[in-house]
């Protein structure tokens, strides 16, 4: 018998080592696979900017290297254009205002529908996603008769929020929306309406930090948005940060300028991004 078993346990156990070896094979292959389409991807995506960031730096000679084009950056100023740092500050000024104005108009508003209004939320969800289908010049002549009379009043860039928060509407309401996914809206709500909690308290110190990833994802979406947003600005005839770059590489008889200051807008978007990324994932190692 004791051989019988030892003979028929044999044939059992090689299907058990079979599949682990298949998968441990599938999975080298899979990792390989990313690491080459990581590489691939990287070197499509960083080797242009390498070769924008030495072209910035070429001297006026051949084979020379020189500073020039990048310390006209912040001292750079054509006949009627503002100068580069002031539209960065509009810039930045315009990012914040529009992530806290999105912010505050989705979040009660889709938390209200959905604890109290499901029915509404299939409404929601097309007005939010609307303007993806609506192209920018469309916006422009649609907004334009407004701004126009707003120009009219000497206010500045700071006025393009509006716009913007339409803009960012589709991208912050799909992060906003998956994080409300992801918790028990409607315990959390009854449990804290349970122990005296007002609906202010139960949104901004009960809901809002159990979805902050999906609030830190809306404000990149939002800011790579306002950072890198042209054709609205430049029709309106307003100067943001993109619309003053363009101005330069029209306006400059130097092209290193040209490749210096999309250099630095690429690099300071990034770092901005990287931060405000470092800074969300920090806090909630902490939590």
């Amino acid at each position: 018998m004791a051989a019988i078993t030892s003979v028929g346990e044999t044939p059992l156990a090689a299907p058990a080592g079979r599949p682990r070896g298949m998968q441990a094979r599938r999975r080298r292959r899979l990792n390989l696979f990313r690491y080459v389409v990581f590489t691939v991807f990287g070197l499509f995506l960083i080797l242009p900017l390498l070769a924008m960031a030495r072209f910035s730096l070429e001297g006026a000679k051949l084979g020379t290297w020189s500073l020039a084009a990048w310390q006209q950056i912040g001292s750079y100023q054509g006949s009627g254009i503002p100068p580069l740092v002031s539209a960065i500050e509009i810039t930045l000024e315009l990012a914040v205002i529009t992530c806290v104005v999105t912010l505050v108009l989705l979040v009660p508003t889709m938390i209200w529908i959905r604890l109290r209004a499901q029915w509404l939320a299939r409404t929601m969800e097309f007005l939010c996603l609307l303007p993806l289908t609506i192209p920018a010049i469309v916006l422009v002549v649609g907004l334009g008769p407004i701004y126009n009379r707003i120009q009219h009043y000497e206010l500045s860039a700071l006025m393009l929020f509006w716009v913007y928060v339409i803009l960012a509407l589709p991208y912050a309401y799909r992060a906003l929306a998956a994080g409300l996914s992801a918790i028990d809206v409607t315990t959390l709500s009854e449990a804290a309406r349970s122990l005296g909690a007002s609906w202010f308290t139960v949104i901004v110190r009960v809901i809002v930090p159990n979805m902050r990833q999906a609030v830190l994802n809306a404000l990149l979406l939002t800011w790579a948005l306002v950072l890198g947003e042209f054709t609205i600005a430049f029709l309106l005839l307003y100067s943001n940060l993109q619309v003053e770059l363009y101005s330069i590489s029209r306006n400059t008889p130097n092209a290193g300028v040209i490749f210096s200051t999309s250099f630095a807008a690429l690099l300071f978007a990034f770092v901005l991004l990287l931060i405000l990324s470092y800074a969300g994932r920090r806090r909630r190692g902490r939590g």
